[in-house]
């Protein structure tokens, strides 16, 4: 059995063991944090495995391209630094004992990594063109990051490091 997490098209599976959430969908983040702080941003998972914390934010531009005006590596960073900020919050103040927990299990692990899942289409077109270089935009979120992950990881359904204990699909 795994807990499987829709997000858009895609469907994440996690370990039936898995410590993970929703967080821009905690009725903290929705109801108090993003209120109270000006429109903060959020990553799209928390998942808590062993000693890591993983924070994961999902693109997908197979069938709409991007159209923000903001540079998608500083959309990420903000979202990064907008959820650690939500996450401390929510261990203290969080009304659903949920979030609370899983906001301070995460909080108390050794290490924090980002993930960005980024799908693009796989064929480029004048439709439905390539528009985001994954290496250049690693090197944004990786300058952006530094202090939070040294190494964030920009993957996709396709290439999922063995070191992320998920599966993807869709």
């Amino acid at each position: 059995m795994t807990i499987s997490l829709q997000e858009g098209r895609l469907t994440f599976h996690f370990p039936d063991d898995a410590k993970v959430g929703r967080y821009d969908k905690w009725v903290f983040y929705r109801e108090h944090f993003n209120k109270c702080c000006g429109g903060a941003k959020g990553v799209d998972f928390i998942y808590v495995d062993d000693d890591t914390t993983w924070l994961i934010e999902v693109k997908d531009y197979r069938v709409h391209q991007r159209t923000k005006a903001i540079d998608l590596g500083d959309e990420v960073a903000m979202k990064v630094r907008d959820t650690l900020a939500g996450l401390v919050a929510a261990q203290c103040n969080a009304n659903n004992d949920n979030e609370k927990r899983l906001a301070r299990m995460a909080l108390r692990n050794r290490y924090l990594r980002v993930v960005l899942h980024l799908e693009q289409p796989t064929k480029q077109s004048k439709l439905f063109p390539r528009a985001i270089e994954p290496a250049n935009l690693k090197t944004k979120v990786k300058q952006t990051l530094r202090s939070i992950d040294a190494h964030p990881k920009i993957v996709s359904q396709h290439n999922l490091r063995s070191n992320m204990c998920w599966t993807v699909e869709g």
